[in-house]
């Protein structure tokens, strides 16, 4: 990308880190008890689900292990995964706040739809950056530096 102001990664938070490795060994527990016992050779099936939950769990965890943030001259860039990008052009905002992100907002970690009415990429809870465009729901992204972010885009909107 042309004229990058500001670069950042925000990995994945401790909360969504460990559901994803509890659950990930719980399938494994399953899945050795099966083969221990012997089960899993007079049935093959249970070696499947398990071994399919297993890599379905980790491409999941692997495609949201973080939000790519990117600010250019023109535009606000925010990619979540291979699916979720969202693109802002500098124009179009109206306003840019730190926020907090709760569980009690958006139900949880990832792409959310929060009881405030915005949309969000959050990584973690904590900080985040919230900004109201003029088309369409505000959309907040988790942020390790939401104050510089915000600081860029009204200094960038002012000129």
């Amino acid at each position: 990308m042309v004229d990058v102001v500001f670069s950042e990664w925000v990995p994945a938070g401790f909360f969504v880190k460990a559901v994803m490795g509890f659950v990930s060994t719980v399938i494994l527990c399953v899945l050795s008890i099966t083969v221990i016992t012997g089960v899993a050779f007079q049935n093959p099936f249970w070696i499947v689900v398990s071994g399919s939950a297993i890599i379905f769990l980790l491409l999941l965890f692997w495609n949201y292990r973080g939000i790519r943030i990117r600010l250019n001259k023109k535009e606000l860039l925010v990619n979540y995964g291979v699916f979720n990008h969202k693109s802002i052009p500098l124009a179009d905002i109206v306003s840019c706040e730190t926020v907090k992100t709760s569980f009690r907002r958006y139900g949880g970690v990832g792409v959310r739809f929060g009881t405030d009415g915005s949309w969000a990429y959050t990584a973690s809870f904590g900080n985040a950056v919230k900004v109201a465009h003029k088309k369409g729901r505000p959309f907040v992204f988790s942020s390790s530096n939401p104050q510089k972010i915000c600081d860029i885009i009204n200094q960038m909107k002012d000129q």
